[in-house]
């Protein structure tokens, strides 16, 4: 059971890193969403706008520290938002592929789970 939130850890940082690589690289083929939608215009915006650029670079370097098991804290606390807007993204805008968002979401939430020094520190009022 110790060893939970480090498989945890490695996966999500084995997802970061893959799709974030793929942005660039694009060998993995990845759906659209419907032309018109909500989740085509905002996709289109933060593509058009560099903001996906930048994410997909915190991305990359977060997942490489979770693997590498170094500054795995900072890690965390940079690949959190993400997560969260990601899980967001996919129940409130396109309204589809729940089933990744979630596994993203659990593992995220493993992952921290491990680190109760991490959590104690953010959480202390001083």
């Amino acid at each position: 059971m110790k060893h939970i939130p480090t498989i945890a850890r490695y996966l999500l940082g084995v997802l970061f890193v893959v799709f974030s690589l793929n942005f660039w690289l694009k060998f993995l083929e990845m759906p659209s969403p419907p032309e018109g939608s909500l989740a085509a215009g905002f996709i289109g915006a933060i593509y058009m706008s560099g903001f996906l650029a930048v994410v997909k670079v915190f991305e990359l370097v977060g997942g490489i520290l979770l693997l590498s098991g170094r500054y795995v804290n900072l890690a965390l606390a940079v690949l959190g938002p993400i997560v969260v807007v990601i899980v967001m993204y996919h129940a409130l805008i396109l309204e589809a592929g729940y089933g990744m968002a979630a596994l993203m979401g659990i593992l995220a939430i493993t992952a921290l789970a491990g680190r109760r020094d991490f959590i104690t520190t953010l959480l202390n009022s001083k």
